[in-house]
């Protein structure tokens, strides 16, 4: 399995202005080529070199790697389709490799290759990305984020064979309650959304009022609603796999792609579900499951919510509101999202238990009302 480690580079101010510079200097190197390819319709990364290789390195004055890499760049972005000519920023990110970056960890630093010449160059990183940093192999993109630089990094992981198990945690996906596993606990998503809606109101009245000092605020949290949301996907995804780990059970997850297109919500809600990472929190507990040896399973989403686990009836009625699970056939009520991701770890169990009136023995047992854990703050813990 491959993961990115992400460090921050602490450049001196010399060296800072190098590195801007060979990010410029890329940059527009890329552009020359992107017009050259579109010119000669010629997208494929050995053509590219044969047609640009010698024009670039007199032109932007690269070196022999660097130039290289410029044009895996350009012919990677062609790789889609050739119906429209691609440009780059002037700062974009731009890859690097060993011949032109080398990784001293010993030292806390790295010795990359800029515009004038070799630099050795510190950088700062937690205990996390440095154990990664140990298995780092491939390419790492030089980046240029918030004015700060960034070394992301490709690191190979060691993965263990996928544990046996016979059931399945099931765990459903909301904007409410951000995850909600079928022992009954429940990630709420009320500081996350609060959160989003509060920064929602302060960036009105920052964009409006105009003023240096509200711009200098703008962009002081820029970003900070990202990082958080992310930060408390880290954590909610480490308990989930960490409890699946624990009971021996696989992870069944509802397959959500492309339901932004394929369902309408009021326009008061538009920005809270297109704000709704839960793709972002499916890759997180994709990726720690694998490194632990515990199954992802994905099944069909399809009336989870309104299906009633004893009797079988699928009903809208079913579910009166939000937060309310009422079976209009045999009257077994719960919480809503408890039940949705009872019947999603079903799903995900190779022989399905047969579904009578009686609850079947030895199926997935409902937690009840009472049992509910309800968290409005995120897990303490570490990410990652």
């Amino acid at each position: 399995m491959r993961l990115t480690a992400k460090v921050k580079l602490l450049p001196t101010p010399e060296q800072d202005d190098a590195l801007h510079r060979t990010l410029e200097a890329a940059n527009a190197a890329c552009n020359y080529i992107s017009e050259r390819a579109w010119q000669e319709q010629t997208f494929r990364q050995f053509s590219l070199h044969k047609l640009v290789y010698y024009d670039v390195r007199e032109h932007f004055g690269l070196s022999a790697q660097m130039t290289v890499r410029c044009i895996a760049k350009v012919a990677d972005a062609y790789k889609l389709d050739h119906r429209t000519k691609r440009s780059f920023r002037k700062r974009g990110a731009i890859a690097y490799d060993s011949r032109i970056l080398r990784w001293k960890q010993d030292q806390q630093e790295v010795s990359i290759w800029t515009m004038q010449g070799r630099q050795a160059i510190p950088f700062a990183s937690g205990e996390h990305q440095r154990e990664l940093l140990e298995r780092q192999k491939g390419e790492s993109d030089l980046a240029l984020v918030d004015g700060e630089f960034y070394l992301l990094a490709t690191c190979e992981a060691e993965t263990p064979a996928p544990i046996e198990v016979k059931q399945a945690l099931g765990v459903d996906l909301g904007i409410v309650n951000i995850a909600t596993d079928s022992n009954g606990e429940i990630h709420s998503g009320r500081q996350v959304n609060g959160l989003r809606k509060r920064h929602v109101r302060l960036r009105a009245r920052l964009q409006s009022k105009g003023t240096k000092s509200a711009r200098r605020l703008l962009k002081k949290r820029k970003r900070k609603e990202h990082r958080f949301s992310r930060n408390v996907n880290h954590v909610i995804s480490k308990r989930i796999v960490e409890k699946a780990k624990g009971t021996t059970r696989a992870i069944a997850l509802e397959d959500l792609k492309g339901i932004r297109e394929r369902i309408t919500v009021r326009k008061s809600q538009r920005r809270q579900h297109h704000s709704w990472a839960f793709h972002d929190l499916r890759l997180k507990i994709e990726y720690k499951a694998a490194l632990v040896g515990v199954p992802v399973i994905l099944v069909d989403p399809r009336n989870t919510s309104r299906t009633c686990p004893v009797c079988g009836c699928v009903e809208k009625r079913n579910r009166p509101n939000q937060s309310t699970f009422s079976c209009v056939q045999c009257a077994f009520s719960g919480h809503a999202d408890t039940i949705a991701a009872v019947n999603i770890g079903r799903r995900a169990v190779v022989n399905q238990p047969h579904v009578s009136a009686e609850m079947p023995k030895g199926c997935l047992s409902l937690p009840t009302a009472a049992s509910l854990e309800v968290r409005d703050k995120p897990p303490t813990g570490s990410r990652g």
